[in-house]
This record gives C-alpha cells, structure tokens and sequence, in this order.
C-alpha cells in the first residue's frame, strides 16, 4: 500500500502523570504514516482525490495542543483517530516522542500501528 508522510510534527501540550506536568507544556514529536491507494490522485492531480494532509495536520495539532494527556499513549491513539476519520486512510502508524522525558535518554517514545477495523467486533 502507498504512503503519505507527516515527519516530525513537533507540538506543545500538557502530557504527564507529575503535578508540574499537568501546569507546563512540554514538547512532544509526532510521525504519522498514512497508509492509501495514491494511484488516483498520481494520475488526476487533483487534491479532491487524496487525503489532504495539511487539513489532517492541523486537525491533530488542535486535537494534541488543545488537550491534557496523562500518557503518550493516549496522544498516539487521539492521533491514530484522527487520522482513520479520512474515508481513504485504510492503515496508520503514530510514533510519538516525548525529549527530555527520561535522565540519560534523548526521548521516550510509542509507536502503534490501527487500522480502519481496528478495536471493532467482527
């Protein structure tokens, strides 16, 4: 399946189980891969045909910004939501970074892969 990319969306919000965490936006870095059939739009050239990932982006960056997380977890799955709301995202893979999270560790991060099925019985 084709791909569209998001790389590096580095967003602030309020993510943490500590009191000072809850007060203080911090920094986290969002990947998105975005799993669709491009053929159309690489034939068409039209945007009407793809996902619009400038409306998608700014969709999550209200969604994270606007928000109080207690995990990255839950920051990954807002996200994975988000983003399988578009009717020809089929698949999507979030990575979200917490910096600075851990002593001695340049980040902390999840990665989840969902699906337009994911979670749903049958």
């Amino acid at each position: 399946m084709d791909r569209i990319q998001i790389r590096d969306l580095k967003l602030r919000c309020l993510v943490g189980i500590n009191d000072w965490e809850k007060e203080k936006k911090q920094d986290v870095v969002i990947n998105i891969t975005l799993y669709s059939d491009l053929s159309i739009p690489g034939a068409s050239d039209r945007i009407e045909d793809t996902v619009n990932y400038k409306a998608l982006k700014d969709k999550i960056v209200d969604l994270v910004e606007g928000s109080q997380f207690a995990l990255i977890e839950r920051i990954a799955e807002v996200a994975a939501e988000a983003s399988l709301e578009h009717p020809l995202v089929e698949k999507v893979d979030i990575t979200v970074d917490k910096p600075g999270a851990l002593r001695f560790a340049k980040s902390v991060a999840v990665e989840i892969s969902r699906t337009r099925n994911w979670g749903k019985p049958g």
